[in-house]
C-alpha cells in the first residue's frame, strides 16, 4: 500500500509539473465620457425599453410582505407608504380586455336608519334604568349575579378613587359675566381738543438705553427693616396692625424741594422735566395698564415741563386684579368693588411698610429733614426722599423725587436701602387659596398675581429702580375671613433685586425709557400751556388733549388767584 500511495503521489507532481504556466490578467473596462453632465451617455441595452415611474425622495420604504394584517389597520396609516409623485400614474394599472359583461358589483351603500334604529341601544339602557329605578322605589330587591357585582365593586372602587384625589377641586365654575364698560378718570369735555394719540402697539416698539443717574438731594428718615417678619408662614401668621402715622403724597409742583431745583436750573441752556417717580412709573409701564389714569403737564417758558397730578384724583390707590381675566366689577358699597379694594390694598401697603421695622431702634437719617413735615405731624411714616437727575438726551434732563421704604443691614455689614410692597388676598378660590399653597409652591402664587396684577408689579419694579433701590420685598397679605375687609394677617415674604426681578417678570427697562423719551419729546414741541394725558378706559390707547390754563385748579388756588389779581387791580 506504500508504495502505491507513493507512486500515485509521484504520478501527480509529474503531471503538474508538465502543465504550462499560468499568468493574472485584468481586462480594461468600456469608460464612457460624458463632456455634458454626469451619468451614462446612452441607456444600457439591458434596460433599453424597460419603462419608468418617477418617484419622490420623500417616499417611505415599507415591508415588502406584511403578513401580520396589521400594518394599515389604523386609517391614519393607510397612506403611509404609498408615493406622492409615482401615484396616480396609470402605466402599471391592470387593464382587462375581455368582456365583463356578466360580471356585477355587490350594492354597498349605507342603509338609511331611523332616529329609533341608531338610539334604540341607549333607549333600551334608559328603559332598564327607569325599571329598575321603579323596582327600587317600590322596594322589590333584585338579585345581580357575579359579574354584575364586580362592575358595581370596580365602579365604587374608581369612584371613592377619584373623589379622594380631587377632593376641594369639585366647584361649580362661575358664568363668566361680560365686562362692564369702565368709566375714564377725569370727564373729557368736548371743548378739549386731542393733539396726540399713541396706540400700544407703537409704544411697545420704542426702546432706549436707561441713562445713569445723579443724586441730588437726599431728605428725609428710614426705620430699620425687622428680619423676624422674614420667618411668617401660614402657620405662623402675624396680624397686620394699623399704624397711625402720617403719610405724604404731594404732588410735583407743590414739592418745595422741586420748586428751588426749578429756581437753580432756570439758566441751564438744557430744558429740564420736573415729576415724582409715581408719575414716571404710570407712564413708563402704560402700555400694562387697563384701568383709566391721567397725568397733568404743564409747558412753562421754552424749557421747563411739569408733570403733576390732579388734586383729588385716585392717582395714588392701588388696582386689585387689574389685568385678571375677570377683574372685580361689584358695584355701590360692596366691599369688593374696585374703588373699596383700591382703598383696602393702599391700607395694606402702609401699614405693612411700617409694621415691618425694628421697634424702638435708631433709624437711617439723610443729610436733609422731610420737607413735607409739618409742626402738627407727630408720627411721620419712614420714607426717605432721593431727589435725582438723569440726561434723557443732549438738550433735556430729567429732575425726579424717588422714594426708599426703610434700610437693612446686608451681611456683610453695609446698609442697603430697600422699598417694602404687599400683595393682598381679598377673595380665595378653592384650590388657590394661599393658606395652603404660599409655603409648597411660592412660584406659582408670585406667578399668579404677575398675571392679575401686571400693571401694579411693573410699576413697583420701575421705582425700585429709579429709587436705585437694591431690595425690593414683596409681602403676603391675607384676610382673616373673606366676609372681613378689615382683619389681615402676613402669611409670608419674599425679596428680589429690582433689575433681576424686572427680567423674571418680563419688564423692558429699555422700552420704559423710550416710552417716556417720546411722551416728553411730544410735549416739548407743544407750546406753553397745560396739557392732560389721559388712558382711554376702555382701548389700549393714550391721548395728549390740549386743556385750558385754568382746568384742575382747586377752589383754594382760585381765591388765591382772585385775591392777588384784586390786591394787584388796588
Amino acid at each position: 500500500r506504500v508504495c502505491n500511495c507513493w507512486a500515485r503521489a509521484w504520478t501527480c507532481t509529474t503531471s503538474m509539473a508538465s502543465l504550462p504556466e499560468r499568468r493574472p490578467f485584468f481586462s480594461v473596462p468600456d469608460i464612457h465620457s460624458n463632456p455634458t453632465g454626469w451619468g451614462p451617455c446612452a441607456v444600457p441595452a439591458q434596460f433599453k425599453d424597460t419603462p419608468y415611474q418617477p418617484f419622490s425622495k420623500a417616499d417611505r420604504l415599507g415591508k415588502v410582505s406584511d403578513w401580520t394584517g396589521s400594518l394599515y389597520q389604523d386609517r391614519r396609516q393607510v397612506n403611509k407608504y404609498m408615493s406622492q409623485v409615482g401615484a396616480g400614474g396609470s402605466m402599471y394599472n391592470y387593464v382587462h380586455e375581455e368582456d365583463e359583461s356578466t360580471y356585477t358589483l355587490v350594492d354597498t351603500t349605507r342603509v338609511h336608519r331611523s332616529a329609533y334604529q341608531k338610539n334604540r341601544a341607549r333607549i333600551a339602557q334608559h328603559r332598564a334604568q327607569r325599571q329598575s329605578k321603579e323596582r327600587r322605589e317600590k322596594g322589590v330587591m333584585i338579585p345581580l349575579s357575579k359579574a354584575q357585582k364586580n362592575r358595581e365593586r370596580d365602579r365604587m372602587r374608581q369612584q371613592r378613587k377619584w373623589q379622594k384625589q380631587y377632593r376641594g377641586r369639585w366647584h361649580h365654575p362661575r358664568p363668566r359675566n361680560p365686562l362692564k364698560p369702565r368709566n375714564a378718570s377725569v370727564e373729557v369735555r368736548a371743548e378739549w381738543e386731542i393733539l396726540e394719540e399713541m396706540d400700544f402697539a407703537r409704544l411697545a416698539k420704542l426702546r432706549m438705553e436707561p441713562p445713569k443717574s445723579e443724586d441730588l438731594k437726599r431728605c428725609g428718615a428710614m426705620g430699620y427693616y425687622d428680619k423676624a417678619v422674614d420667618r411668617s408662614t401660614t402657620k405662623l401668621e402675624i396680624p397686620l396692625v394699623g399704624i397711625n402715622r402720617v403719610f405724604h403724597k404731594v404732588t410735583t409742583s407743590d414739592d418745595p424741594v422741586i420748586q428751588k431745583l426749578t429756581q437753580e436750573f432756570r439758566d441751564s441752556p438744557k430744558a429740564t422735566v420736573y415729576a415724582t417717580d409715581a408719575i414716571l412709573a404710570a407712564l413708563m409701564t402704560c402700555t400694562r395698564s387697563v384701568y383709566s389714569w391721567d397725568v397733568v403737564a404743564q409747558r412753562l417758558g421754552q424749557k421747563t415741563l411739569i408733570l403733576d397730578k390732579r388734586d383729588k384724583s385716585q392717582f395714588d390707590l392701588l388696582t386689585v386684579n387689574e389685568t385678571a381675566g375677570e377683574p372685580p366689577q361689584d358695584e355701590g358699597a360692596s366691599m369688593n368693588s374696585p374703588a373699596n379694594l383700591a382703598l383696602e390694598a393702599t391700607f395694606i401697603n402702609q401699614n405693612f411698610s411700617q409694621q415691618v421695622l425694628k421697634k424702638g431702634g435708631a433709624w437711617h437719617v439723610f443729610p436733609e429733614r422731610n420737607p413735607f413735615v409739618e409742626e402738627n405731624d407727630r408720627d411721620v411714616a419712614s420714607v426717605g426722599y432721593r431727589y435725582r437727575k438723569w440726561e434723557l438726551s443732549d438738550d433735556t434732563d430729567l429732575v425726579a423725587r424717588c422714594e426708599h421704604d426703610a434700610v437693612m443691614q446686608s451681611p456683610d455689614g453695609t446698609e442697603v436701602f430697600m422699598n417694602i410692597k404687599a400683595f393682598n388676598e381679598w377673595d380665595p378660590q378653592p384650590g388657590s387659596e394661599w393658606r395652603q399653597k404660599l409655603d409648597s409652591q411660592r412660584g406659582a402664587v408670585l406667578a399668579t398675581e404677575l398675571k392679575n396684577n401686571s400693571t401694579k408689579l411693573a410699576k413697583w419694579t420701575i421705582s425700585s429702580i429709579l429709587a436705585g433701590s437694591q431690595i425690593i420685598k414683596l409681602g403676603y397679605v391675607a384676610r382673616v375671613h373673606s366676609r372681613n375687609s378689615s382683619k389681615h394677617v402676613i402669611l409670608g415674604t419674599q425679596q428680589f433685586k429690582p433689575p433681576e426681578f424686572a427680567t423674571q417678570i418680563n419688564l423692558d427697562v429699555g422700552n420704559s425709557w423710550g416710552i417716556l423719551r417720546v411722551m416728553v419729546d411730544l410735549l416739548m414741541k407743544m407750546k406753553p400751556g397745560k396739557y392732560l394725558i389721559l388712558k382711554d378706559p376702555n382701548k389700549p390707547f393714550v391721548r395728549i388733549y390740549n386743556v385750558p390754563q385754568n382746568e384742575f385748579e382747586s377752589e383754594e388756588e382760585e381765591s388765591e388767584d382772585e385775591d392777588e389779581s384784586s390786591d394787584n387791580e388796588g
